[in-house]
């Protein structure tokens, strides 16, 4: 993961998803212990992560760490189960932003061990494997000990490279979770329809070659084959210039980057530094003048929260593709 999370995101427009409709699956209000027991598909065990876990009914008292496990849920329309939530990327969707006014915030980061256990979670989401950092006492283990389930995203502990089909597995399994599939079936086919809209546009089209530029001075700190990242790339009509890269971010050399002569560079924005400062890193670096992208000033723009997986995947591809290629949208 980038090693620059532990600061905040800065948010770049998108096409927004519209949030599942909370209906059906939900338990009423005033529904007890036992009527939510008693939900049709429970027990229900998952292994995720290498952490198997059974539910005899949906969690009732979540609590999210990261923008993607935060707006999975809220995509999901469960924000009724929502305790608490912890650690923004960048502000949320404003399709989600009323649902999430009404949740408590924990902790502009991450929260302490003591803070989180004061939420009374029954489930805890994690983005990315530091929300389950152990040196902080917030590890898996130790929660499944209080008697707390959770829940990393697959993009942390994939095998292999991460694409749809991870994102299709994380959506159902959290939809599964908390007793509402048929949400997560929805959600997954409106994803799948606006990649496919896209890929149809481009795939005819040249594919330039993208250098993701996340952030570095000595080095350059890209996006690399193993995540979600990489995918969108190729969704999007492009590619990676690192996709050879295993893991989902990595440092690489600037000879390399130099060697390798993009044609696109993809600035991931968030955090303190802007995306003109970026350019400008790029542009005034004498041993870049030669190359491509820089020399013909061509670059596009992500926020970095839409480049994991998450429910701005689909915003992710379509946003990239129109810039990598406008004839085409």
């Amino acid at each position: 993961m980038p090693r620059s999370r532990a600061v905040s995101r800065a948010l770049v427009p998108i096409v927004l998803l519209i949030p599942l409709a909370a209906c059906g699956g939900s338990p009423a209000a005033g529904e007890g212990p036992q009527a939510a027991a008693a939900a049709p598909g429970f027990p229900y065990t998952v292994t995720n992560c290498g952490v198997s876990s059974t539910y005899q009914s949906p969690p009732r008292r979540a609590v999210t760490m990261n923008q993607h496990a935060t707006e999975i849920l809220l995509a999901l329309g469960l924000q009724d189960r929502m305790a608490a939530t912890a650690y923004l990327d960048d502000a949320v969707l404003p399709a989600y932003r009323p649902a999430y006014d009404k949740i408590k915030v924990l902790a502009e980061e991450y929260p302490s061990k003591e803070v989180l256990l004061g939420a009374d979670p029954d489930f805890v989401y994690g983005g990315y494997a530091s929300a389950f950092d152990k040196a902080q006492g917030r590890d898996r283990e130790g929660l499944a000990k209080a008697g707390i389930n959770s829940r990393l995203s697959v993009e942390y502990c994939s095998t292999g490279p991460v694409g749809l089909e991870q994102l299709k597995t994380e959506i159902t399994e959290v939809a599964r979770t908390f007793g509402v599939p048929e949400r997560g079936a929805r959600l997954i086919e409106d994803e799948q329809r606006r990649i496919d809209a896209v890929t149809a546009r481009v795939k005819d089209k040249p594919k330039p070659a993208v250098f993701v530029y996340d952030s570095g001075e000595g080095t350059a700190f890209t996006s690399g084959g193993g995540g979600i990242g990489n995918e969108i790339v190729s969704l999007a009509g492009g590619t990676n210039t690192f996709a050879d890269l295993k893991d989902t971010f990595g440092d690489v050399s600037w000879e390399k980057v130099i060697e390798r002569r993009p044609e696109t560079v993809l600035i991931y924005d968030y955090g303190g530094t802007t995306v003109e400062a970026k350019k400008q890193r790029l542009s005034n670096d004498p041993a870049l003048a030669e190359v491509p992208a820089i020399k013909n000033k061509r670059f596009v723009v992500l926020p970095l929260s839409s480049a994991v997986l998450g429910v701005r995947v689909a915003d992710a591809v379509e946003s990239l593709g129109r810039q990598l290629h406008p004839d085409a949208a």
